[in-house]
C-alpha cells in the first residue's frame, strides 16, 4: 500500500521531466553562447545572462534528478519544480519591476501585470505540491503506525 501512495514516475511525468532536462540544457548552452559571444556588456546584462543560465542549469538538474530516481518521490519532485518556477517568475517580476521603474511606460505596466501574474500561477502550484506531499506523507505515517503489511 505503502509502494502504491506515490510509485516511480509514469510515463507523462517522466515526458515532462525529460522535457524539463533537455529545456533546461538546450536554453543553458543557448544563452551560454550568446552570452560568451558578447563580451563587451554592461554588468548588468552580465548578471542578466548569469541568472538566465543558473535558472537552466537547475532545471536541468532538476529534470536528470526526476528521471534517475528509482523510488517513490511522495510528490517531493513537484515541490522542487514549485520552488523553481517561484524562483523564476520572483526574479522576472523584480526584472519587470525595474524596467518599468526605469522606462515609465505602460509597456512596463503590462509587463509587471504579466510577471505578477505568472508569480502568482506558481505560488498556486507550489501550495498545491506541497499539500499533496503532506497527504502523501501523512497517508505514509498512518499506515506504517497500523503496520499494516499491504
Amino acid at each position: 500500500m505503502i509502494g502504491r501512495l506515490s510509485g516511480p514516475l509514469s510515463p507523462r511525468n517522466r515526458i515532462g521531466a525529460v522535457v524539463a532536462l533537455l529545456g533546461g540544457l538546450v536554453g543553458a548552452v543557448g544563452v551560454g553562447l550568446l552570452w560568451a559571444t558578447e563580451p563587451e556588456l554592461p554588468g548588468r546584462t552580465h548578471l542578466g545572462f548569469g541568472a538566465l543560465v543558473a535558472l537552466c542549469l537547475a532545471w536541468t538538474a532538476y529534470g536528470a534528478w526526476t528521471v534517475t530516481c528509482r523510488t517513490p518521490l511522495f510528490a517531493l519532485d513537484r515541490v522542487i519544480a514549485g520552488w523553481l518556477a517561484v524562483t523564476a517568475t520572483g526574479l522576472l517580476t523584480a526584472a519587470a519591476i525595474a524596467i518599468a521603474a526605469v522606462r515609465g511606460t505602460w509597456v512596463g505596466l503590462a509587463g509587471v501585470a504579466v510577471a505578477v501574474t505568472l508569480a502568482t500561477a506558481a505560488v498556486a502550484i507550489l501550495v498545491r505540491a506541497r499539500a499533496r506531499r503532506a497527504a502523501l506523507l501523512r497517508r505514509r505515517r498512518e499506515l506504517e503506525d497500523r503496520g499494516d503489511p499491504s
